[in-house]
């Protein structure tokens, strides 16, 4: 494989020059996740892709910030950051517009991201770095041991909501197709092909990639996703360039209602011409966010899956460096940093 031949979000990354394997990019470190954690097979799956990817190791960097998910640092036979609470998407920023020859990792969960992390999270998006964000969602805080999270329902009794939560959820994917990101997923722990389709085109996209992973927490939260597993499940998947169908032998799907609106109900029912097909890569995000607005906030019962949107827009970090010239003289190069430290305007006090 050529630089060439490499998807655009891992251009200028350099490959490996033997043939890599799983073991090689798992470390020597004792996984401690809890028994049945939906970890444990996000990290399988992720070990398992990177050696697909033909990069060298000590060109990936992943960066984590606090929680059950951001142990995976010490699971990787990489570079890895494990960071301050909220803050690993800043950090990644720093790394990616200073290092192009790097794949650039941020591991994060639903309340280290979306919560102390939110503003962090939506300029990495907004300004479209070239960074992979995978964001396990388990609706709960695991690592402090059983509080709501941005992404709990309401209602939800926990140790810090004992009489039941009444802030309005999160949705992921419509907050960050409100920040404007460019490659916006939803995949989940328990279906490994589909977790490792979906990370291999956020890595493949250059620009700001979120991935929701919805993941299970077997102590605190267990069975949060249940009810989107069988071949009856509400599990919409979305597909670029085909129907929107879900359920046994594709029974359900997503309509465009008379008034215009998305609905959801029996295939064979919906109205001639009426079926949405999926279009990933449309550069108005307005079906990706309707699409978005079918998943459940509650008790989760439906929820599309896929692809939500993947469009080229230009990248922060290659604007950035773009903008940076650098004199080959030793001398010229710090009079030039002494003339942006200084700047235009000085005054004699």
């Amino acid at each position: 494989m050529t630089d060439a031949t490499l998807p655009s979000g891992l251009s200028g990354v350099p490959l490996a020059t033997g043939e890599l394997n799983r073991k090689d990019f798992a470390s020597d470190q004792e996984v401690r996740w809890c028994p049945g954690c939906g970890d444990y097979s996000i990290l399988a799956t992720f070990q398992g892709l990177l050696p697909q990817l033909g990069i060298r190791r000590e060109n990936t960097v992943i960066v984590s910030g606090i929680g059950c998910s951001s142990r995976f640092p010490y699971y990787m036979n990489t570079y890895g950051v494990h960071s301050i609470h909220g803050r690993a998407p800043a950090l990644a920023t720093g790394i990616a517009i200073a290092r192009p020859d790097l794949s650039v990792w941020v591991v994060t969960g639903d309340g280290d991201a979306l919560s102390i992390g939110g503003n962090h999270l939506i300029h990495a998006l907004r300004r479209n770095v070239n960074i992979t964000i995978m964001l396990f969602n388990n609706r709960i805080y695991g690592l402090t041991k059983g509080q709501a999270s941005p992404t709990s329902e309401i209602g939800k009794v926990t140790k810090s909501t004992p009489k039941g939560l009444v802030d309005e959820p999160f949705n992921t994917v419509a907050l960050a197709l409100g920040a404007g990101a460019t490659f916006v997923a939803r995949t989940m722990d328990s279906s490994r092909a589909h977790l490792a389709e979906t990370l291999a085109a956020a890595v493949g996209h250059r620009g700001a990639s979120l991935v929701e992973i919805y993941q299970n927490c077997q102590i605190f939260n267990d069975g949060a996703f249940d009810a989107l597993k069988g071949p009856d499940s509400g599990l919409i998947p979305l597909v670029h360039g085909q129907p929107v169908v879900f359920g046994k032998d594709g029974s359900q799907c997503v309509y465009r209602t008379a008034e215009g609106s998305l609905a959801v109900g029996p295939t064979d029912q919906a109205p001639d011409g009426s079926i949405i097909v999926h279009d990933a890569h449309r550069e108005d995000a307005g079906l990706a966010s309707e699409l978005a607005a079918l998943t459940d906030l509650g008790v989760i019962r439906r929820s599309p899956i896929g692809i939500f949107r993947d469009v080229d827009h230009p990248t922060h970090d290659d604007l950035a460096r773009a903008q940076v010239t650098m004199a080959d003289d030793p001398a010229e190069r710090l009079a030039a940093l002494q003339d942006y430290v200084t700047g235009p305007d000085t005054w004699t006090v």
